[in-house]
């Protein structure tokens, strides 16, 4: 029987077919059975009967749908920690509207398009055969032939003269022949491949070309006689690659990284990622430097959740140039270690336990006190980057790269609501050049109670601040120490105006001497000291809205909140105490200082100041404190902590603190800090800085810093924009006004191509010199996937 034929007229013919036309198993179970629906439409359709199939001709759409289950609340898949924080969490399946049917209380949701100009369904085969401007859609894939076979039970095919592009990634596939063999799975012969959008008929900037291709289900590319090709034209062989095609972490290397450095020589880096498994993974770094030798280094990471994680790495290298007879290199640079091992391990960890009680671990172990500095800019595991990738993942980074007794730390910390108990190991890694005694002060253990809390119904309230350390060195004085200061403090009622505060508190502190190696003590082995500490403080706030329009902003809110404070710790001889840490000497105190702090708020509307109708537009404080007797004589240090004039100790006021802070529009923020001198000695130490970020690729950062006391006088400018549309400057400077020094000094400029980005980057410090050059290809860098 042959249908009508329809002329110039869309016609759409829909039909169902039986399980066993659709390739589902006849045995089946009825539990398991899925109703499916093809529906095309076409120019022209025409049916025959023997053999069973239909022709279509003209504008043909073929489309597979699903029946959907009735609506029903859907959970999130659970995903582990890791992948969250990575942004790799599963998300349940979205049904969107354009994919969505509905026929009476029936939905549909499409799974399958084809187009195609000509096409002839086999009914009996349950194969299509289709030609010109062939157009599959099929999940995240997409692809375009010529002419193809689809087999519609199995939802495989064969095409030729094909392209594949998938969405995840952006994978787009060329190839002579490209079949289809599985759910996202395909083999593609004389084919290239890249990661990014392509326009119609644009000539790659990169591919990888094969003259066998297979797409696994694991989401990888295999490829036999692989190239890499800029423009075109093949650079590099292998008779063997693969590389991820999805965008979670995958086993492989990174793109290496080239480096020329007048200390370091020619070097290259080429970075190994493990992925271990959803939790964790581990880096290998193949550092080698043409003057230095082989440094490899690894890193190990885990994340369970985001309070139970950790990261440890290390370096290690065989120094060529860390050997006396290297007269020019120690003249160059000024160093004075001699070790030919050199190395850096370093880590921390996060462990949450529940019911309040947390671990964390801290390391930090070098060498000698030079390698910090002089491996400080590398791409991948310098200190610089370390310290922000740690800083970034655990809110800790590290100790300054030049200090020299490195703290090594495990603690546990139990809370409470008001209370918190920490037991903490410290080990100190001392590079000191010259290692003289005392050594430095290990904490085996340190033991710290602190809390708040009220008494009964009643305003007062008791704070405690309670230690116990057990101080051991290899050679010099250590022992026990226990320290107790409760503190009671209540409201003094003055009027409801005045916000008044009183505070009383009792320091004993307990020692038990001990010497070890050649350490002596002759002060007795079981000193004490008493201390009390009185502080007293009034202040009130007073607040007014203006009306000055700024912007959208209505007008402006003016807080001044002026203070007085009164504090008072007697003067103790703490002489024939050990000095083990802060604690051991506390100065004396009376002075009275006053504060008159200022805010400014932007409002949307007068007596609305919730978060989404103000923004913060200023501050400006005042600080001073009025020395009382002879007490400035007893002290170094004002209350800021900053070292007074040696002429001044017999001063009765101490410099005049200014801190002003500015956001004068949107992404610029200014402070400004000063300590004045009212004796003649004028402006004591200023410092400035302005950051201006537009989110958006553009970076201002500019800190002044003086300090008349210390002679120093320093400049940090961090500047970064984009060039042109594609091409990003990055400039960094730390440079000594003082001394006419440049201490660093880093410029670095990127290309950003649409599949690919180039950078070269020039570091300067007063001992090397070098240059990185940084490749990144779009979606695969991190990792490139290659099998040797």
């Amino acid at each position: 029987m042959i249908l009508p034929q329809s002329t110039g007229l869309k016609f759409t013919f829909a039909f169902f077919t039986t399980l066993l036309l659709f390739g589902l198993p006849l045995n089946a179970s009825a539990k398991k059975l899925i109703t499916e629906e093809w529906q095309i439409s076409a120019d022209k359709i025409t049916r025959y009967e023997n053999p069973r199939s239909i022709i279509a001709e003209g504008n043909i759409i073929l489309v597979k749908r699903e029946k959907l289950p009735p609506k029903s609340s859907q959970k999130t898949q659970k995903g582990t920690d890791w992948a969250i924080l990575l942004g790799e969490t599963p998300k349940p399946e979205q049904v969107t509207p354009k994919d969505l049917e509905t026929e009476g209380k029936v939905r549909y949701k499409t799974q399958i398009t084809i187009k195609a100009d000509w096409m002839a369904y086999d009914i009996t085969l349950g194969t299509i055969k289709a030609r010109g401007h062939v157009d599959i859609l099929s999940g995240e894939d997409r692809l375009y032939a010529e002419q193809g076979v689809v087999n519609l039970s199995r939802t495989t095919g064969v095409f030729s003269n094909a392209t594949l592009i998938r969405n995840k990634n952006d994978l787009h596939l060329q190839g002579k022949t490209i079949e289809k063999t599985g759910v996202n799975t395909y083999h593609i012969t004389d084919g290239w491949a890249i990661t990014c959008k392509l326009k119609k008929n644009e000539t790659p900037p990169w591919s990888l070309s094969s003259s066998d291709t297979k797409i696994t289900q694991g989401g990888y590319a295999v490829m036999k006689n692989a190239k890499f090709n800029i423009k075109g034209v093949p650079v590099l062989y292998s008779p063997y690659m693969t590389f991820p095609v999805k965008n979670t972490r995958e086993t492989g290397f990174l793109i290496p990284v080239i480096s020329a450095s007048s200390n370091n020589g020619f070097g290259i880096n080429l970075p190994f990622f493990y992925n271990i498994s959803d939790s964790a993974d581990m880096t290998f770094y193949t550092d080698y430097y043409a003057k230095r030798g082989f440094m490899p280094g690894a890193e190990f990471r885990y994340v369970l959740s985001p309070e139970d994680k950790g990261t440890f790495a290390g370096n290690f290298l065989r120094d060529r140039l860390s050997d006396p007879s290297e007269t020019q290199y120690y003249s160059d640079t000024g160093f004075t270690h001699t070790n030919k091992d050199r190395y850096w391990f370093r880590g921390k960890m996060d462990k949450s336990f529940g019911n309040g009680w947390t671990t964390r671990v801290d390391l930090d172990i070098v060498s000698d006190r030079d390698y910090l500095t002089e491996f400080n800019s590398g791409i991948y595991t310098g200190f610089e980057q370390s310290h922000k990738q740690f800083l970034n993942t655990f809110g800790r980074g590290f100790q300054n790269k030049t200090a020299d007794q490195r703290q090594n730390t495990a603690s546990v910390l139990k809370s409470w609501p008001g209370m918190s108990l920490i037991s903490s190991l410290v080990a100190i890694n001392d590079v000191r050049h010259h290692k003289a005694s005392p050594t430095p002060l290990w904490q085996l253990p340190g033991v710290d109670f602190t809390g708040a809390s009220l008494i009964g119904d009643s305003d007062f309230t008791m704070n405690w601040d309670t230690s116990y350390v057990n101080f051991w060195r290899k050679d010099g004085v250590g022992g026990q120490r226990v320290d107790l200061y409760p503190q009671l403090s209540a409201p003094i009622p003055l009027g409801p105006y005045l916000e008044s505060r009183a505070q009383i508190g009792l320091r004993e502190t307990y020692y038990d001497i001990q010497t070890y190696g050649d350490g002596t003590w002759d002060q007795g082995s079981n000193p004490s000291r008493t201390l009390y500490k009185i502080h007293t403080e009034i202040g009130t706030t007073l607040a007014r809205d203006f009306g000055i329009p700024m912007g959208e902003y209505k007008g402006i809110n003016h807080k001044i909140r002026p203070s007085i404070q009164y504090n008072y710790i007697p003067d103790v001889n703490q002489d024939k105490l050990p000095s083990f840490s802060g604690i051991d000497r506390v100065a004396p105190d009376n002075t009275i200082t006053y504060e008159i702090n200022n805010f400014f708020t932007l409002f949307k509307q007068a007596g609305i100041l919730d978060n989404d109708a103000t923004k913060d537009y200023g501050y400006l404080k005042v600080k001073q404190s009025y020395y009382l007797g002879n007490i400035r004589e007893k002290i170094t240090n004002d209350t800021e902590g900053n070292r007074l004039p040696s002429d001044e100790t017999d001063k009765s006021l101490s410099p005049i603190n200014v801190r002003l802070g500015w956001i004068p529009i949107e992404h610029l923020d200014v402070s400004y800090k000063t300590d004045f001198d009212i004796y003649g000695h004028g402006f004591l130490r200023h410092s400035v800085e302005g950051t201006y970020d537009n989110q958006s690729g553009g970076l201002v950062d500019i800190n002044y810093q003086y300090d008349k006391l210390q002679d120093i006088e320093q400049i940090n400018l961090h500047l970064k924009t984009w060039i042109w549309d594609n091409i990003r400057g990055e400039y960094r400077l730390s440079q000594s006004l003082s001394q006419s020094v440049v201490n660093e000094q880093d410029v670095s400029v990127l290309y950003q191509a649409p599949c690919w980005s180039a950078e070269l980057r020039s570091t300067y410090t007063e001992t090397d010199t070098a240059i990185y050059l940084i490749f990144n290809l779009s979606n695969i860098s991190t990792p490139f996937g290659m099998s040797m």
